[in-house]
């Protein structure tokens, strides 16, 4: 009797730890990620526009690598716009060098299309080159 206690007790911390492990897993670190595609707002649109389904399939949750000229800034929340199209949300504060008409590249993961403004977003990301 004691013996089967002792076993399903043990087996209920190990599936115990292991939950919690699972549940509180580190956050991805989208800079020091490989981007898995780099491509230009033109691109972008043109896939999208071919197939929406595939598209989000193909990008959602990824890590893209886009260029483009940045059309509005808000430094307040740390985004901005590149080529009107897309929203970028930054991990670290838009420095103080970039302005808008800059043709930059960011990192960022690829959170999806919104159909109401009609804009592309990305966040988690990092200025690679400005």
């Amino acid at each position: 009797m004691k013996k089967g206690i002792i076993i399903v007790f043990s087996v209920a911390i190990v599936a115990a730890i292991g939950l919690y492990f699972y549940t509180y897993q580190g956050h991805r670190d989208i800079g020091s990620e490989n981007s898995d595609f780099k491509l230009r707002l033109s691109e972008l649109q043109t896939e999208f526009k071919a197939n929406d389904s595939l598209f989000n399939a193909k990008y959602a949750d990824k890590t893209i690598e886009i260029y483009g000229k940045i059309t509005a800034l808000d430094l307040e929340n740390k985004s901005f716009m590149l080529e009107e199209k897309i929203e970028v949300n930054l991990m670290d504060a838009i420095p103080n060098t970039i302005k808008i008409s800059d043709t930059i590249a960011i990192k960022g993961r690829y959170v999806g299309f919104d159909d109401l403004l009609e804009e592309f977003k990305i966040d988690q990301a990092i200025i690679v080159k400005n």
